[in-house]
């Protein structure tokens, strides 16, 4: 799939049509599994500006399902009456012994064939192996299944990772892995901004991967600590220098390391998070737009307003006025 740039390569980027997903449940699946997938694509379609991805509920009938929970889910269509998915989701967790069969491993080949890239979480895994999707691929399963897995299926090179990408086959061990795979690909679409978004929005900040994993931890380490700063700070932002000093650290280097693990230097990142800030602020509070502007860091409300419609697209007034 082809995607255009905007600003930056890796920090802003923009798909040119919406990325279509096709999310696959089997019986007794992990809703938290669910979850970590759907939420965080409906959280990135509410922060674009346009809608970023399309997905369908299917099952391989058409017929409803039961999570683990016994929460009912009634799909959108059975599995082979859709085709033409950039990803395929397939969500299985318990009785997945029970759902390798000879007509699952049929659908599933099938269904692989008119899609870009296939993905298995928990134990969704074990039925992709089964049909052949993973021969000679990199994989990984969830915890309780590994070794099972591993010498059943002897042409995998099996790997106790979160997740393990290899090619057109993602395959994710389980529903917390589940959510750093998304994250994951929601920076490949749409760029390191909209992750940073939708990380502070479902994790805390002290243990939130905000950032891709990156070859020196104190890289990350620093990055962590400087966003977790900034973000104590938004209201009254400090100047790089002033916000490389409060971390111990040249300006330099911590231009560097933003750079090199964002693909944006560090001020670009404070005024991101000041008015990701302010668009919550519209959203949630009856607030006037220059007390907005003041609790984010803008003396003026002329500037905010050119800063907050140079990012979303409208002015301040006006989104407020969508909202009502």
């Amino acid at each position: 799939m082809q995607f255009k740039t905007l600003t930056m390569q890796k920090w802003t980027k923009l798909p040119l049509r919406p990325v279509k997903i096709g999310i696959l449940l089997f019986d007794q699946f992990s809703n938290l599994c669910l979850a970590n997938c759907l939420e965080p694509l409906r959280a990135a379609n509410q922060f674009s500006q346009d809608p970023a991805y399309e997905w369908d509920l299917v099952t391989l009938t058409g017929g409803a399902v039961e999570s683990s929970s016994g929460m009912p889910v009634l799909p959108n269509a059975a599995l082979l009456e859709c085709a033409g998915w950039d990803y395929l989701f397939i969500v299985a967790s318990y009785g997945y012994r029970e759902h390798d069969t000879a007509s699952t491993r049929s659908a599933l080949r099938r269904a692989a064939a008119s899609t870009k890239t296939v993905v298995g979480l928990d134990t969704a895994p074990w039925l992709m192996a089964s049909a052949g999707l993973l021969d000679g691929r990199r994989s990984t399963v969830h915890r309780e299944v590994f070794d099972r897995f591993s010498e059943t299926f002897l042409r995998l090179q099996t790997e106790r990772q979160h997740v393990v990408s290899d090619g057109n086959r993602i395959t994710c061990a389980g529903a917390l892995s589940a959510l750093d795979l998304t994250l994951d690909l929601i920076t490949d679409h749409l760029g390191q901004a909209m992750r940073l978004d939708i990380a502070h929005l479902f994790l805390q900040p002290k243990v939130s991967p905000t950032t891709p994993p990156v070859q020196n931890p104190h890289k990350n380490r620093l990055i962590h600590r400087a966003m977790h700063l900034m973000r104590q700070t938004l209201e009254t932002p400090l100047s790089v220098p002033k916000l490389a000093a409060a971390l111990g650290c040249p300006a330099k280097t911590l231009e560097r390391r933003f750079q090199s693990s964002l693909s944006a230097p560090p001020g670009k990142v404070y005024r991101h998070l000041r008015l990701s800030r302010a668009a919550q602020l519209i959203e949630s509070a009856s607030l006037p737009v220059s007390e907005i502007a003041v609790r984010c860091g803008y003396d003026s409300p002329s500037a905010f307003t050119r800063a907050f419609k140079a990012r979303y697209g409208r002015a301040p007034t006006q989104a407020k006025s969508h909202k009502s």
